[in-house]
Protein backbone atom coordinates (compact mmCIF):
# COMPACT_ATOMS: atom_id res chain seq x y z
CA UNK A 1 0.00 0.00 0.00
CA UNK A 2 1.57 3.52 -0.85
CA UNK A 3 1.31 5.80 1.80
CA UNK A 4 0.20 9.42 0.99
CA UNK A 5 1.96 12.74 2.50
CA UNK A 6 0.15 15.74 2.61
CA UNK A 7 3.16 19.13 2.67
CA UNK A 8 2.24 21.63 5.09
CA UNK A 9 3.05 25.02 4.16
CA UNK A 10 3.41 28.09 7.09
CA UNK A 11 3.01 31.47 6.47
CA UNK A 12 3.77 34.51 8.69
CA UNK A 13 -0.12 35.83 8.94
CA UNK A 14 -0.50 39.58 10.40
CA UNK A 15 -3.89 40.35 13.02
CA UNK A 16 -4.75 44.08 13.02
CA UNK A 17 -7.42 45.17 15.28
CA UNK A 18 -9.99 46.57 13.43
CA UNK A 19 -11.70 49.99 14.70
CA UNK A 20 -14.93 48.75 14.46
CA UNK A 21 -14.17 45.49 16.96
CA UNK A 22 -12.62 42.24 15.61
CA UNK A 23 -9.51 41.56 13.35
CA UNK A 24 -8.34 42.30 10.32
CA UNK A 25 -6.03 39.16 8.86
CA UNK A 26 -3.52 39.39 5.77
CA UNK A 27 -0.79 37.14 4.75
CA UNK A 28 2.51 39.44 3.79
CA UNK A 29 3.57 36.40 1.39
CA UNK A 30 0.44 36.22 -0.38
CA UNK A 31 -0.50 40.10 -1.97
CA UNK A 32 -4.09 40.46 -1.54
CA UNK A 33 -5.34 37.49 0.27
CA UNK A 34 -7.04 38.70 3.51
CA UNK A 35 -9.97 38.89 5.49
CA UNK A 36 -11.61 39.72 8.98
CA UNK A 37 -13.19 38.07 11.71
CA UNK A 38 -15.56 39.67 15.03
CA UNK A 39 -13.31 37.58 17.19
CA UNK A 40 -9.66 36.74 17.34
CA UNK A 41 -10.69 32.84 16.93
CA UNK A 42 -13.19 34.06 14.15
CA UNK A 43 -10.14 35.66 12.23
CA UNK A 44 -8.04 32.48 12.62
CA UNK A 45 -10.72 30.44 11.00
CA UNK A 46 -11.17 32.71 8.08
CA UNK A 47 -7.90 33.21 7.43
CA UNK A 48 -6.54 29.54 7.17
CA UNK A 49 -9.69 29.23 5.12
CA UNK A 50 -8.73 32.35 2.52
CA UNK A 51 -5.23 30.83 2.34
CA UNK A 52 -6.95 27.33 1.30
CA UNK A 53 -8.63 29.17 -1.31
CA UNK A 54 -5.82 31.67 -2.52
CA UNK A 55 -3.87 28.35 -3.13
CA UNK A 56 -6.19 26.33 -4.56
CA UNK A 57 -7.07 28.97 -6.95
CA UNK A 58 -2.87 29.12 -7.86
CA UNK A 59 -2.52 25.44 -8.34
CA UNK A 60 -5.88 25.49 -10.90
CA UNK A 61 -4.54 28.39 -12.84
CA UNK A 62 -0.93 26.29 -13.04
CA UNK A 63 1.21 29.54 -10.90
CA UNK A 64 3.11 28.30 -8.25
CA UNK A 65 2.66 28.10 -4.75
CA UNK A 66 4.89 30.57 -2.88
CA UNK A 67 6.74 29.27 0.25
CA UNK A 68 7.76 31.41 2.66
CA UNK A 69 10.84 31.14 4.34
CA UNK A 70 11.84 30.10 7.67
CA UNK A 71 14.38 32.71 8.14
CA UNK A 72 12.01 36.02 7.93
CA UNK A 73 12.43 38.18 10.97
CA UNK A 74 9.70 40.84 12.24
CA UNK A 75 10.26 43.42 14.44
CA UNK A 76 9.08 47.29 14.96
CA UNK A 77 11.69 50.20 13.65
CA UNK A 78 10.66 53.69 14.76
CA UNK A 79 11.17 56.66 12.80
CA UNK A 80 10.96 60.41 13.50
CA UNK A 81 8.20 62.24 12.07
CA UNK A 82 9.33 65.26 9.66
CA UNK A 83 8.49 68.04 11.19
CA UNK A 84 6.40 70.39 9.14
CA UNK A 85 7.36 73.84 8.23
CA UNK A 86 4.24 76.73 8.71
CA UNK A 87 5.37 79.77 6.97
CA UNK A 88 8.83 79.34 8.06
CA UNK A 89 7.62 78.58 11.59
CA UNK A 90 8.22 75.00 13.20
Amino acid sequence: MKKITQKVLKYTVIFEPAKEGGYVVSVPALPGCATQGETFEEAIYMIKDAIKLYLSVLKEDGEDIPQEKDDILITKISIPVPAISINGIL
